[in-house]
């Protein structure tokens, strides 16, 4: 290939990506599959690299991320970023609605209104210069933010060129939000990893701008929506003249805005998206009121803080009152110690609550919580209970203040706290009961080693009965030790006794025994690594090849692979340093489990570049069908969508789903079919 047809290819696909990354992300209108996307993509990657001069600046390349920086640069905003006045009344909407008409009496034309929703994100102010993003700032202080820019580009609704006729340089802001699906998936993610999730989407949004490794912050399918204009030479005379422009620019503009001028709309508006809001894919907490000729917003200027042309009204979290009976403190599998609430049975949200998580000790110590109080409730992004705050004057007198503990409560262990996290930890992680608990539910989970005839009220017996104190225990256990094992449990206020009998201890046993064939990946996953998810074990595995290749590896040998950054490596490295961890994998070695790769976990690649959803129930396990799928180079999706290439559909298969697939003409294939397909190469 000569200069000239590189340069024109390189010209050529960045068009062609970008025109479909507009169309998927901004439009919801996809024009070309995932993998003729990808391939294209793959394409533009080559040449760039052989031939680094003709890389555009905005490049869709950028989208997958890869640049690590050491720290962000503060950057003062050229506009300084206020925020907006918050109401929670209609009065003060109408006090705001007054205040607009008494100081624009002269105004000859009617006053309009534009009537948003407020996005629950972190806000973002981006800058163009000649139709290109050349820098992304975070609110930070107002006056100065962080400069994420390379952030940014990895999310696919933010335009890295314009389109139409835009001004030539200019201010755009708006909010960085993480939709509901993906925040679920990272937090799958974490709890997998052994972290702690996230509690809500907006703290995902702006934890993940604060990333320094940009490929992180593309693995976590944000989005962002654009709201607001800023210029020395404003091209509109309203802010819904900019709205529709923004859009046709490139832009990701919400379409759920309205232009009213009277009292009566705003409140229509406000009415309506209470409820309907709660059907959107990302969260709002409000409603934004502005003022929408930018003359107007001129004459009406700011206040210190805040503009005077608009307001934000934010809606009502529905919050209830009830008295704090005392605080238990959890131990979870990875050893962090949550403070949970027991309260007085309450009605909130159409559920009853009488447990809340006091999440850690900063919260605890924020709430100045005492024994006793009265504590007010609200349900956070309405579905976890959490409390918001204490009834003073509800105080018993003397009554003293909740103190986070300083010991485990199971092990009596000192309790740590790591760098950079909010909790506290117990560091006894081999011999701490619940700790040793939580790591063997985690070992025979389905995505594990898949043992379905134990399960977590099983190993509490087992574990409680002496029998089991390491998952290389299991593989000891005998017919004899288990027969007639037997646990009381109160069930509706009576004593019920459970006991294994002989089909129970023969399924155990048969369970165990097939266990011994689960791939080397699942095995490496199922040891509980910290930090060690199901993608990342499978990526290890498959690069190492073989548990003595794992032990051996260093920190640096493992930052080599895909997806394993210094957190993980460091991670794993810790955990074969352990002679204890050593010992364990030793006995699994000897009981017969697989800790090495199978040739055959390459089968072919018939299935490359092509996304699957499994769904429904099959001659054979779930799990195993999904494992067919990656053996012959294709790739598991949990949830369909435009890009999924085949849906494979057996018994009992979810009606929504099949909907879904069918609206999005998607091929439904059949376990035969899927054989088939798999059996042609």
């Amino acid at each position: 290939m000569t200069n000239e047809e590189a340069f024109l290819r390189i010209d050529f696909l960045s068009q062609e990506l970008n025109k479909h990354n507009y169309q998927y992300y901004v439009l919801d209108q996809p024009s070309i599959s995932d993998y003729d996307f990808d391939m294209l993509m793959n394409e533009l990657i080559l040449l760039e690299k052989a031939y680094p001069q003709y890389c555009h600046s905005d490049s869709p390349s950028q989208r997958v991320g890869g640049e690590v920086i050491k720290k962000f640069e503060q950057v003062r905003h050229k506009y300084p970023m206020l925020s907006l006045g918050n109401t929670y009344s209609e009065s003060d909407i109408k006090d705001f609605y007054q205040r607009i008409m008494q100081s624009a009496i002269e105004t000859e034309n009617e006053i309009e209104y534009v009537c948003e929703l407020k996005f629950d994100g972190a806000a973002i102010s981006l800058w163009y210069e000649n139709g290109l993003l050349t820098r992304a700032l975070t609110r930070g202080d107002g006056i100065q933010g962080d400069d994420v820019t390379h952030n940014i580009k990895t999310i696919p609704s933010v335009p890295l060129k314009l389109r139409g006729n835009y001004p030539k340089s200019f201010e755009i802001r708006g909010e960085v939000v993480m939709p509901h699906k993906s925040f679920e998936m990272l937090n799958a993610q974490k709890l997998e990893e052994g972290s702690t999730p996230f509690a809500n989407p907006r703290n995902a949004a702006s934890g993940s701008l604060k990333l320094l490794d940009s490929k992180e912050v593309a693995r976590r399918k944000l989005d962002c929506i654009l709201y607001a204009f800023y210029s020395d030479d404003l091209p509109f005379n309203t802010h819904s003249e900019f709205l529709h422009a923004a859009a046709e620019w490139g832009f990701k503009i919400s379409p759920h805005y309205e232009v009213y001028s009277s009292l009566e709309g705003i409140y229509s508006f406000i009415h309506k998206w209470d409820s309907a809001r709660k059907n959107l894919p990302y969260d709002t907490d409000g409603a934004v009121i502005k003022v929408n000729d930018f003359q107007l917003q001129k004459m009406l200027g700011f206040t210190a803080k805040n503009p005077r042309w608009a307001v934000a009204y934010k809606y009502k979290a529905e919050r209830v009152l009830t008295q704090l009976v005392s605080v238990d403190f959890q131990v979870g599998r990875t050893g962090a110690v949550t403070p949970v609430a027991n309260l007085i049975p309450v009605p909130l949200g159409g559920t009853t609550v009488k447990r809340a998580t006091l999440h850690n000790a900063d919260v605890m110590q924020n709430l100045d919580l005492h024994h006793y109080d009265f504590v007010y409730l609200e349900k956070g992004g309405e579905i976890i209970p959490k409390i918001v705050g204490v009834e003073h004057s509800k105080r018993l007198i003397g009554a003293p203040a909740v103190e986070f503990i300083a010991n485990c409560p199971e092990c009596n262990t000192p309790l740590i706290r790591m760098e950079g996290e909010a909790a506290w930890y117990c560091p006894n992680s081999d011999h701490c009961p619940p700790q040793i608990k939580g790591k063997l539910e985690h070992f025979i989970s389905r995505k594990a080693m898949n043992i379905d005839s134990l399960g977590e009220g099983k190993i509490e017996m087992l574990f409680d009965n002496q029998m089991i104190r390491s998952v290389a225990d299991l593989y000891q256990l005998t017919y004899d030790q288990l027969i007639g094992l037997e646990k009381v449990i109160s069930v509706d206020s009576e004593d019920r006794k459970i006991s294994f009998r002989e089909k129970t201890v023969a399924n155990i046993l048969d369970a165990l025994e097939k266990s011994k064939s689960v791939p080397f990946e699942r095995v490496l996953f199922a040891l509980g690594i910290r930090f060690v998810g199901e993608t990342v074990a499978k990526k290890i595995a498959r690069s190492l090849k073989n548990i003595d290749e794992i032990k051996r590896a260093t920190v640096e040998k493992l930052l080599t692979i895909d997806d394993v950054g210094f957190q993980i490596a460091t991670s794993v490295v810790d955990y074969f340093s352990n002679p204890d961890h050593l010992e364990v994998v030793e006995k699994l070695i000897q009981a017969g489990l697989r800790f090495e790769v199978e040739e055959s976990a390459t089968v072919n690649d018939v299935l490359a570049g092509k996304s699957f959803v499994v769904s429904g129930k099959f001659t054979i396990p779930r799990d195993e069908l999904k494992s067919m799928v990656e053996l012959n180079g294709g790739k598991n999706v949990s949830a369909i969508s435009a890009k999924t290439d085949y849906v494979i559909a057996g018994e009992s298969m979810g009606p929504e789903k099949f909907k879904k697939a069918q609206s999005l003409q998607i091929p439904i294939i059949s376990e035969e079919d899927f054989f088939q397909m798999i059996q042609k190469k």
